[in-house]
């Protein structure tokens, strides 16, 4: 069978859609339905369900991606590392994720492959927002703290980040120190003001699920959509916030603010990395790829 079909039906397979599957393949849609149709003629049987939005899978469409998409990837694979060695270094890596973890960790992280010829074009957002950019192509490789679901993408953990309850001094210091709130609880925390990135207070509400089994009953008083943000304000004293240790261990390390608790089992976080499948046969993603990956183990 011509590999180009198998392409196109494995990546129909995963997109669920053949519009979404157009766009992940440079070709028109028209086009990707006439190559289904053709495989589909030579085998014989239909291989997707055509529905009121996307595709689904027959039980042969699901025996033939089950028995090929390996094979068509590490083909795949074989092909991209053929590419001339200075035009594969020379690509661009479009990436995306948390707008501080990006610009602190994975960007410094990937300095020494740029200086090796390759491009980077960095963007920022949620999860959500980066798992439909990445489907629909707009990235080749996301930074997110959740798993997607479904076949298109796929995940690598990248590395845990640990959340610490932090305040300024002059907070602790009328709290009574750490024993005072590992004795009380959230009791002791009620009457600080609350610095998050969100209404939702997640970050809060994650490490007060984790630490004290309960929910937060206070609003936000300061509300930044960036943790720098956030730290900067809870070094001026503008109250009790969350943070990753990576974000806020120099103000620590200098006094400017205190950890509140210091609980046996701290929050964690887990990072992963997010690719389209099959999409690591493109030898500049997979470098970079593999790159973050042994960053992280220092991290």
């Amino acid at each position: 069978m011509d590999l180009a079909l198998l392409r196109t039906f494995v990546t129909v397979h995963r997109a669920g859609s053949f519009t979404r599957a157009a766009a992940l393949l440079g070709l028109s849609q028209p086009a990707v339905t006439s190559q289904i149709r053709t495989l589909e003629t030579q085998l014989g049987r239909p291989l997707f369900l055509r529905l009121a939005r996307g595709v689904r899978p027959t039980t042969t469409g699901e025996e033939l991606a089950h028995k090929i998409a390996p094979h068509v990837d590490a083909l795949l694979e074989i092909t991209e590392a053929g590419m001339d060695e200075e035009g594969s270094r020379n690509r661009t890596l479009h990436l995306a994720g948390p707008p501080e973890f990006t610009d602190l960790r994975a960007l410094p992280a990937l300095a020494p492959l740029i200086a090796q010829g390759l491009a980077v074009r960095a963007a920022h957002g949620t999860a959500e927002e980066l798992f439909e950019s990445l489907a629909a192509g707009h990235h080749d490789l996301a930074i997110t703290t959740s798993r997607p679901r479904g076949r298109l993408l796929t995940a690598t953990p990248l590395c845990d980040e640990e959340h610490v309850l932090v305040a300024a001094p002059r907070w602790a210091a009328r709290l009574g120190g750490p024993a005072v709130v590992r004795d009380k609880g959230v009791r002791a925390l009620e009457h600080l003001p609350v610095v998050e990135v969100h209404e939702t207070l997640p970050l809060v509400t994650r490490y007060w699920a984790a630490v004290f089994e309960t929910e937060p009953v206070a609003s936000g008083n300061v509300i930044a959509p960036d943790l720098r943000a956030v730290l900067s304000c809870v070094i001026a004293g503008a109250g009790l916030g969350v943070l990753p240790r990576y974000l806020c261990a120099d103000a620590l390390d200098t006094g400017e603010i205190v950890a509140l608790l210091d609980p046996p089992v701290p929050p964690l976080r887990t990072y992963f990395l997010v690719v389209r499948t099959g999409t690591l046969a493109h030898p500049h993603l997979a470098r970079a790829h593999e790159w973050l990956l042994r960053a992280a183990v220092s991290w």
